[in-house]
């Protein structure tokens, strides 16, 4: 099995293919996007950012990467994995972007599991300090730094997007699919960690409607509710929980005050992992 870095990258200005060199990464039109260090190039152009800091902060990664290594979520990094190699070609290198990677767990995890496949693998996020973070732990994928609203990736040049508790753009997974390509798609259901959040709220909203008609260019496979119990042992693993998702700023400062005083806690994960297919 081999797992290289994806490399049919796209001009976030122009659309026009993206060519290395030494250092850089630069289009026909004389864009040049420079590679940081770590490995990653930065394809979120000033003009295109919402805020000076978009994504996730420094903290809100350093809490996922604890949270993650530490093993609490591999039942939904193995069930997305066993999706993930089931829809990979036969032959030929089967190449998967990860829209909004986070700090890489899913990648890394997929990247260990793949077996005899050759895999070329990309992780964009918006936030600077998750693909920094993801860069550091794994120099076989393509990091980026970029946005799912206008992915610095060629047109249907992937077999596979994945989203995982993200913000999915359909439009955009539909250009940068190959026809027939797949998108892999999690969510939380609405029993996600209700004990915690039953703790940090006054009371808790009905759950939305979550019967969708399929998004343009799509078309819904199937869907699988993932759900088991989860033990925190201790405060500091509800701490990086809470930071990594966003009550802890929805929570008012009652709500925040009696999570801090937990000793422990166990919650309910309960997720829906979608699958859809280009038409």
């Amino acid at each position: 099995m081999t797992t290289m870095p994806f490399d049919a990258l796209a001009c976030p200005l122009d659309g026009c293919p993206l060519v290395p060199s030494e250092k850089t990464w630069r289009c026909e039109n004389g864009h040049n996007f420079d590679v940081a260090r770590q490995g990653y190039v930065h394809l979120l152009p000033v003009q295109k950012k919402r805020s000076l800091d978009p994504g996730d902060s420094k903290e809100m990664v350093a809490a996922r990467q604890r949270f993650l290594n530490a093993g609490f979520y591999t039942n939904i990094a193995e069930a997305v994995s066993d999706q993930v190699l089931q829809w990979l070609p036969s032959e030929g290198t089967g190449s998967i972007l990860d829209a909004g990677s986070g700090e890489g767990y899913y990648l890394r995890h997929l990247a260990s599991l793949a077996g005899a496949r050759d895999i070329s693998l990309i992780g964009v996020d918006i936030s600077k300090w998750a693909v920094l973070a993801a860069a550091k732990q794994d120099k076989q994928t393509r990091w980026a730094v970029g946005s799912n609203a206008n992915l610095p990736i060629l047109p249907e040049s992937l077999d596979l997007v994945l989203c995982l508790f993200g913000f999915p753009v359909f439009s955009e997974f539909a250009r940068v699919l190959k026809p027939g390509g797949k998108v892999i798609q999690v969510d939380a259901g609405s029993d996600h960690l209700r004990e915690l959040r039953e703790i940090i709220y006054p009371e808790l909203k009905p759950p939305a409607d979550t019967e969708m008609a399929d998004p343009e260019g799509f078309r819904t496979l199937d869907s699988t509710v993932l759900r088991f119990p989860l033990s925190l042992p201790d405060q500091d693993s509800i701490a990086d929980l809470l930071a990594m998702t966003p009550h802890l700023y929805r929570a008012n400062s009652e709500g925040l005050e009696k999570a801090a005083s937990l000793k422990s806690l166990v919650v309910t994960v309960d997720v829906v992992l979608k699958r859809l297919e280009r038409r």
